[in-house]
This record gives C-alpha cells, sequence and structure tokens, in this order.
C-alpha cells in the first residue's frame, strides 16, 4: 500500500503549480485552468485521507464529486465572462479587465 504521504506531497505540489498559475500567468484561461489544478489537489486530498481513515465509507469520493461539480460550474460561469470580455476588449488579458467598466 502507497503511504499517505506521497498522496499529501503530490497534492501540494499540484496546488502550489496551481498557485504560481494563478499568480505568474496574465491570460484568463490559463487562469482557470490554474484552478482547476488547486481544486483537482483537494479532491486528491479528500480521497487519500477518506482511503486511510476510514476505507469501508466512501464519504471521501463523495466530497470529491461535489467538488468536481463546483469546479464545472465555475468554469462554464467563468469562460462566459472572459469570452464577453474577450467580444468587448479582443483581449483575454486578466490586466484588461480590472476596469469592468463597459
Amino acid at each position: 500500500m502507497v503511504p499517505m504521504e506521497n498522496y499529501l506531497i503530490l497534492s501540494a505540489i499540484v496546488f502550489s503549480l496551481g498557485v504560481y498559475g494563478v499568480l505568474a500567468r496574465r491570460n484568463a484561461v490559463l487562469v482557470l485552468m490554474s484552478v482547476e489544478l488547486m481544486l483537482n489537489a483537494v479532491s486528491l486530498n479528500f480521497i487519500a485521507f477518506a482511503t486511510y481513515l476510514d476505507p469501508d465509507r466512501i464519504l471521501g469520493a463523495i466530497f470529491a464529486v461535489f467538488v468536481i461539480t463546483v469546479a464545472a460550474a465555475e468554469v462554464g460561469l467563468a469562460l462566459a465572462i472572459v469570452i464577453r470580455l474577450f467580444r468587448s476588449r479582443s483581449t483575454s488579458n486578466v490586466d484588461e479587465a480590472a476596469i469592468l467598466k463597459w
């Protein structure tokens, strides 16, 4: 059996990559992908803790499915906002979206 520390280290690396992507990228689509990386790291933590703390129950998987559902809704709404921004400003840079006056 793989130790839980390996899953936690992997999750920390994926979450760190997501934070770096959010802070360093200017393109809104890449920022959204980085947020998805962070949410996937959280899902991995839920499943790892649930597997090691109580292997008979699937509570961690249920929470992970909820996180995936919220992430899908978030991406759908955020992509609609990015498309609207691109149509009005002809760019998808986050710096250009700082002033949301149309």
